[in-house]
């Protein structure tokens, strides 16, 4: 498998930089959309993303990654193994796994482990791709492009963070809490709006316009393909000072003041652009609030709200047939009157 892209290494698309950071930081805010054109380095952010996080504690030898802190979310295994004593951990990568278009619902939830129940007998659970995802990220490229049988296991576990396998004579229950990622190219097809709601910042990726920054792009991307290990190494220490930005933002954000007035801005933001139920206020506040204890900020300001305005709702508005302006340009319009009042 080949080393990842540095994260702090690719040029220019700063809001899909900002939206994977503040993810990073509150995974509590969602998933992350990203959609444009090909070749924007969509793919490449994502999967340089799994380099840049930091590490997490896990149980020793448990298949579902359970955080020996959090006794609520054990899996039944580690359930039973928390009466015997501690749970042995140790540190680990956080897992970013890919989910292919044409995976089987067997490869995503687990099934049956044929080898063991052909071989001995026994009825075993081989574990999917969303147990491997648990406190990670799942990551589905093309999402647009998901079967409609796989798009609803998702929105069943992101809203339950539980996946629940009944088949072959097995009843298992294990945590699948993760971050959804998906990126795509809006041309080949909508996204499901049931899908499209789990996500809670959508972030718009183009083909720069800017020479210089194209020159650079194209400059970098060879650079790192010619010799993947000195480009890394290259880009090291500001990856290095990125994941301990991220670090300190996790430790401050329960410590970040968000001002009625802030949370009342973010009200009537979403009034004004017709969403509908609560999550988009929650998602406004969750992003603004990462945003500014990843920036070691004390208090979410109005300028922290504008930043994220944009990601955070522009995939939440309904169509207007009175109205022919994009979804970011409805967003703009409105921040820009309700700041201006």
């Amino acid at each position: 498998m080949g080393v990842a892209f540095p994260f702090s290494a690719i040029a220019g698309q700063d809001e899909m930089k900002r939206a994977i950071v503040a993810v990073a930081v509150d995974p509590g805010i969602g998933g992350v959309l990203v959609f444009g054109d090909r070749g924007t380095g969509k793919s490449t952010a994502i999967r340089a993303l799994a380099a840049l996080l930091p590490e997490i504690r896990v149980v020793d030898e448990c298949r579902y990654h359970c955080d020996p802190a959090l006794e609520v979310r054990l899996c039944a295994d580690c359930t039973t193994r928390l009466a015997n004593g501690p749970l042995p951990s140790h540190m680990t990568p956080v897992a970013v796994v890919d989910l292919p278009l044409g995976a089987s619902e067997d490869r995503v939830v687990g099934a049956l482990d044929l080898e063991r129940a052909l071989s001995r007998g026994e009825k075993a659970f081989e574990p999917g791709l969303l147990a491997r995802a648990n406190r990670g990220f799942l990551y589905v490229d093309e999402v647009n492009l998901l079967e409609d049988h796989i798009v609803d296991l998702l929105i069943d576990v992101a809203a339950s963070g539980e996946n629940v396998v009944e088949r072959d004579g097995l009843s298992i229950r294990h945590p699948a809490r993760f971050v959804l990622v998906g990126s795509g190219n809006p041309e080949e097809g909508e996204l499901r709006p049931q899908l499209l709601d789990r996500f809670g910042l959508s972030v718009e990726v183009k083909t720069p316009t800017d020479l210089a920054t194209r020159i650079d792009i194209v400059k970098r991307r060879d650079a790192y393909e010619r010799d993947p290990e000195a480009f890394i190494a290259r880009f090291a220490e500001a990856d290095a000072t990125l994941r301990a930005a991220i670090l300190a933002g996790r430790a401050k954000l329960g410590h970040v003041e968000v001002p009625d007035a802030v949370l009342e801005k973010a009200s009537r933001l979403c009034i004004a652009l017709g969403t509908d139920g609560l999550r988009a206020e929650l998602t406004l506040m969750r992003t603004a609030r990462a945003t500014a204890a990843f920036e070691g900020a004390d208090v979410v300001t109005d300028a922290h709200l504008r930043q994220i305005a944009a990601p955070a709702l522009r995939h939440r508005l309904r169509r207007n047939v009175l109205d022919d302006a994009g979804s970011t340009a409805r967003v703009d319009r409105a921040v820009a009157e309700l700041f201006a009042a």
